[in-house]
């Protein structure tokens, strides 16, 4: 089929969460990895001092939310990455529930600080009911917030959803030290306000005297016992279970400092869906047909008072 290295290609996602979870920051460092853009947008008090990529209507500039979805694309190791951003706040759900028909997977975005809440429930809600496969990203490791295991059984009890820690965090807060990744066995050491200049340590034994010197012998210890726990619960992750929505994979960092986002994204580039068949009210749609055929899930309208503008947005 002459569209199918195109199809192989692709992979289209949108990014949910509750308002002020980090979301659209989270977007914007996944756009900065990609070459999209040279220069994040600072989000600061709700209020936007240099305005977000992905927030560019005035509702949005006035409220330091975002409303309206809006559809980036971004270049990364050869894969061609759709990246949907959706509204967090509620007042805009409607919004959300038509993006999420539009993309193959989604990454949730959690707040470690104050865990599962109302938005994520209903949007897991709706993610389960198409079963979309999902990413877990454990956000603002850096600030004081839940313990790590009971975040993590919280979000399966709140959520109904089997999690597979991909990295392992050493601290929080002020005494937040960076991840452990489970799937390449390496150290990532977090240094505040560094925006990602972090080290990173290969580590082929964690009882390797290097994690003891880097972390500290009490830290060192904690996190092999908490290694050896995860490890022995969930062992290797399997993608055609997460392909399945049986299990979401799980990443900790923080957005803010752009720590634990290059993890994530590359776990997704390596395991995310191409582009699937979809079912209609008429037949199943696949990707690989001859002839075009495309979902409109997004109309801007108006976006310029000097013009009666409209861009619609479609899913082919």
């Amino acid at each position: 089929m002459k569209y199918q290295n195109e199809i192989n290609k692709r992979r289209t996602f949108a990014i949910i969460s509750h308002p002020d979870a980090g979301k659209t920051t989270l977007t914007e460092k996944l756009l900065l990895f990609g070459g999209a853009i040279q220069v994040a947008g600072a989000v600061k008090s709700n209020k936007i001092k240099k305005f977000a990529t992905s927030d560019f209507m005035e509702i949005e500039r006035q409220r330091g939310i975002s409303v309206a979805t809006s559809v980036m694309t971004f270049d990364y190791n050869g894969i061609l990455i759709n990246l949907l951003d959706t509204p967090g706040h509620k007042d805009f759900a409607e919004d959300t529930y038509r993006t999420l028909t539009a993309v193959d997977s989604v990454i949730l975005v959690v707040d470690s600080v104050n865990g599962v809440e109302e938005q994520t429930r209903k949007l897991m809600e709706v993610c389960r009911m198409r079963d979309t496969p999902v990413i877990v990203f454990i956000n603002k490791m850096d600030r004081d917030g839940k313990n790590r295991f009971d975040l993590l059984e919280e979000i399966e009890k709140e959520l109904s959803i089997h999690l597979h820690p991909m990295t392992w965090p050493i601290n929080s807060g002020k005494e937040f030290k960076g991840v452990y990744n489970l799937h390449d066995k390496s150290l990532r050491l977090f240094t505040a306000n560094t925006k990602g200049s972090d080290d990173l340590i290969s580590v082929n034994d964690l009882n390797d005297a290097i994690v003891d010197e880097k972390i500290g012998e009490k830290d060192a210890k904690t996190l092999r016992e908490d290694v050896e726990l995860v490890d022995g619960v969930h062992g290797m992750l399997n993608v055609d279970d997460y392909l399945a929505a049986k299990v979401a994979p799980v990443f900790f960092g923080s957005a803010i400092n752009n720590f634990g986002v290059k993890e994530l994204l590359e776990t997704f580039v390596r395991i995310a869906p191409l582009p699937q068949c979809r079912p209609t009210s008429a037949r199943v749609v696949c990707p690989d047909e001859e002839k075009l055929s495309g979902f409109i899930f997004k109309i801007h309208a108006n976006l310029d008072p000097k013009h009666r503008d409209r861009i619609a947005f479609m899913r082919v």
